[in-house]
């Protein structure tokens, strides 16, 4: 049977027919999503102006008119009909008596009804009023009767959004969170809400209102297919359980996944939560831009008061909000971030000069500065990456290693970030085997996230944690990797070990960090499984434990990846009890590893460069340095590739004396060099040469621009150690003028004292967020402590850094214990200041 013969016999035999055509449109198999919603808002239509017909041959002035869903002709198998008997108020009598006719036949059949009778006055005021009502009537449309009548209500209900929008809009942002407080997630739920969870049809509803407000749109890409897939499952949602229901509950996802002819449930869940991730992140963008163009307005009376009062002034300059005041292009503040990347109006944008298809490590650039500087990325930049990037090589340069640890290291809003990267596909790009656990669901009541969602949350917790261990980049990377390996059959710690390795050596860890991710993957479960399962005082257990780890670094890595791990499952997954359990359990494994401490490196002897240098600085009393771009040899994989650019390596020279360390790093962060790795000792000369030399061998990169000549730095050097260049003042300057963002809230530093790390000195450990400046403020404090550093090792590891300064005391013995207890604890409250 035809369209045409349903509504004809829908037509003929009144409202048996039109629920007979009802009952035989909704059963066709052939006829499902859009064609079946749209046939039966016909058939609805057309039942509906029949009623009206029969019931207003002698009433004037009053039309029928669909609201909101039906509104938009997306009526679902048991969907309400909304509707507005709409008059223009000159009989009240014969419009109640024509609403009678149309309500009772609907309620008959036992269809469910919203419907209200005004006067466009009335529902323009209650519109007014109420902020459902003016959404409903955004989608307003004529049924039947006086069709002036309904577009004048349009044309001026359109009118009124446009004209309140800013107040509105922020009314319907705020109505949007509190729906999503108390629904949650719709990409993360396993009962989800498909029409009032965040990401849910209401949401789709929302941008659609804000469109029509012609003060922001959406992204269009993807979002109609997502509105569509979510309307699909809740028209099978209907006709599966015979209720007017959005909540996708567990009993229900295999018989609904049936009716739409997907493989199970799963598939099905998958489904709806990649279509709630593109309307979420929709909102998200649509939602910042409201806020931009709502604070750009809000401005620009105060900017016309200003031009009036000092136009001369006012017509030269550039304001706030980046428009030239005399007349011209805006002039967008832009502050620059890292390399190709600044800030503009609260985003994260691509820099004018910046290339992204010469620059492949750009969007993990872009990524880490978002996400460092707590800010969202921009659609646009986003995208524009996304179509003209090239690929990483394989594997990854050390740059794009970094980088991915900084973003990965920045807390809270590298979710954010990330979420951004993904919608446009970049993260399936940068790392393949992501796909597999893309959206894909935890069937476990412990877990409350998707397992995509719980790897990014578990790599945020682990960033709380990077000052326990001494390798940070290998926690952040492994809370990462650590369930990769559910997206394969079997188990999934066995799986996800084989993935690890492959990933950790495409990203460019080298064979020893390798074997240490793939055992944290292999084993992210060992520690709390026999610390809650096992007997701890069983010396056998113990040693099974400590033959898994292998290593005592090892061990303080899977510790904190247990309990980042746990802390981003749920609530449920960890307590108290549970970490006494794991650390009484690491204790006793930690006493079994005993033996691995490391003493202090073996000085190993110098390189004709760094004995040339040396012999120079002797004779010339003054420090002296050179730059040269560092690279990587090829690898095993790669014999014959090219050397991989590391950054470029300064070897400074100084002849030996106080203020070295701080002078140095001071002048550096002056020049915006960003310090990867430092090496500081004292240096053996040859014999006949006579004097002492401090000899650094540092890698450096430049934050963004060029490097500075070599000449330059050598003169601030030797400025900064004779004392007539202020360091601190210069840098102190410097951070005033720029503007003050949110930025990561990184867990406080660490300064310890290394027991037993070396008999000739005390080995004091800082573990810190790296900031520009932050070795010079360590080695000035050291200085005011009057120690002098024997050698240190300086290591950033994405937003982290990790260091090791090898001090004594001014008689060359290392320090006592009260002493470097004292200093310690002075060192850390200056690095928290």
């Amino acid at each position: 049977m035809t369209s045409t013969d349903v509504r004809k016999e829908a037509e003929d035999s009144g409202p048996s027919g039109y629920a007979a055509a009802r009952l035989r449109l909704l059963t066709e198999e052939a006829r499902s999503g859009p064609p079946r919603r749209a046939a039966l808002a016909q058939l609805t239509d057309d039942w509906l102006t029949g009623l009206f017909t029969a019931g207003a041959e002698e009433v004037k002035g009053v039309s029928l008119v669909a609201v909101g869903g039906y509104g938009r002709g997306e009526l679902s198998p048991r969907s309400d009909l909304d509707l507005l008997l709409l008059h223009d108020g000159e009989d009240p009598k014969a419009v109640a008596a024509l609403a009678d006719r149309l309500w009772y036949p609907v309620w008959d059949l036992g269809l469910a009804l919203d419907h209200s009778v005004r006067t466009p006055a009335e529902a323009r005021k209650t519109a007014g009023e109420d902020l459902k009502v003016h959404l409903g009537l955004l989608d307003a449309r004529h049924l039947a009767g006086d069709l002036g009548l309904t577009a004048g209500l349009r044309t001026a209900v359109l009118a009124d959004w446009r004209n309140q929008a800013p107040k509105r809009l922020p009314e319907l942002q705020e109505l949007c969170a509190e729906r999503a407080e108390r629904q949650g997630e719709l990409q993360y739920l396993l009962e989800p809400d498909l029409k009032e969870a965040r990401g849910g049809l209401r949401d789709a509803t929302a941008l659609r209102a804000v469109a029509a407000s012609w003060l922001a749109d959406a992204p269009r890409e993807g979002l109609d297919d997502a509105r569509r897939r979510l309307l699909d499952v809740r028209d099978a949602l209907h006709l599966a359980t015979g209720r007017a229901t959005d909540r996708l509950a567990l009993q229900e996802q295999d018989q609904v996944a049936a009716e739409l002819g997907l493989l199970d449930a799963d598939t099905l869940l998958r489904q709806v939560y990649e279509a709630a991730r593109v309307i979420s992140y929709a909102s998200d963008v649509t939602w910042r831009e409201v806020g931009r163009v709502l604070r750009s307005r809000a401005v620009r009376p105060r900017l016309r008061r200003l031009v009036g009062e000092r136009s001369d002034f006012l017509r030269r300059a550039v304001v706030g909000d980046g428009r030239a005041l005399g007349g011209g292009k805006p002039v967008p503040e832009r502050s620059p971030l890292a390399e190709g990347i600044v800030e503009q109006d609260g985003e994260v944008v691509l820099a004018r000069a910046a290339r992204p298809e010469r620059d492949p490590v750009l969007p993990l650039r872009a990524a880490a500065a978002a996400a460092q500087a707590g800010l969202p990325l921009s659609l646009h930049a986003v995208r524009r990456l996304a179509a003209t990037v090239r690929p990483l090589p394989t594997p990854w340069p050390a740059e794009a290693r970094e980088q991915l640890v900084t973003l990965l290291g920045s807390g809270q809003p590298t979710i954010e970030v990330w979420e951004a990267l993904e919608a446009e596909g970049l993260i399936t790009r940068l790392l393949p085997d992501w796909e597999r656990v893309r959206c894909r669901p935890q069937r476990n009541a412990v877990h409350i996230w998707t397992v995509d969602r719980h790897l990014i949350e578990t790599a945020v917790r682990a960033s709380e944690f990077t000052r326990r261990v001494s390798r940070p980049d290998l926690l952040l990377v492994s809370a990462l990797l650590h369930d990769i390996g559910k997206g394969w059959p079997g188990d999934h710690s066995v799986a996800g070990e084989i993935i690890a390795k492959d990933v950790a050596a495409r990203i460019g860890f080298d064979r020893a960090d390798v074997a240490v991710l793939s055992t944290l993957v292999r084993h992210h479960l060992l520690l709390v499984e026999t610390a809650t399962r096992r007997d701890l005082e069983d010396p056998a257990t113990v040693r099974s434990v400590a033959d898994a780890v292998g290593s005592q670094s090892t061990l303080e890595l899977l510790h904190a990846l247990t309990e980042a791990d746990a802390l981003a499952t749920g609530p449920a997954a960890w307590s108290s009890w549970r970490g006494s359990l794991v650390a009484d359990l690491v204790k006793r494994v930690g006493a079994v590893l005993a033996g691995d401490a490391p003493d202090e490196p073996d000085d190993t002897a110098p390189t004709a460069e760094q004995e040339r240098l040396a012999i120079e600085a002797i004779a010339t009393g003054s420090p002296v340095l050179s730059l040269r771009a560092q690279t990587e040899a090829p690898t095993e994989e790669q014999p014959n590739g090219d050397p991989e650019p590391l950054g470029v390596e300064l070897l400074i020279a100084v002849p030996d004396q106080a203020g070295v360390l701080p002078a140095v790093a001071g002048v550096l962060a002056m020049h915006r060099l960003t310090v990867r790795t430092a090496e500081l000792r004292a240096l053996d000369l040859p014999d006949g040469v006579d004097g002492a030399v401090l000899l650094l061998n540092w890698r450096v990169a430049a934050e963004y621009g060029s490097l500075p000549q070599a000449a330059r730095l050598r003169a601030d050097l030797v400025r900064a150690l004779d004392g007539s260049l202020d360091i601190a003042g210069r840098l102190a300057e410097r951070d005033a003028a720029y503007p003050r963002r949110r930025g990561v809230v990184a867990p406080p530093p660490r300064v310890t004292v290394a027991s037993a790390a070396s008999r000739h000195a005390t080995v004091i450990e800082v573990r810190a967020q790296d900031a520009p400046g932050l070795l010079f403020r360590i080695g000035q404090a050291l200085e005011d402590e009057g120690l002098r550093v024997r050698s240190m090792h300086v290591s950033t590891l994405g937003a982290n850094a990790v260091d090791a300064f090898y001090v004594t005391g001014t008689d060359g013995a290392p320090l006592p214990g009260d002493e470097a207890a004292s200093v310690t604890r002075k060192l850390e409250e200056t690095l928290r200041a």
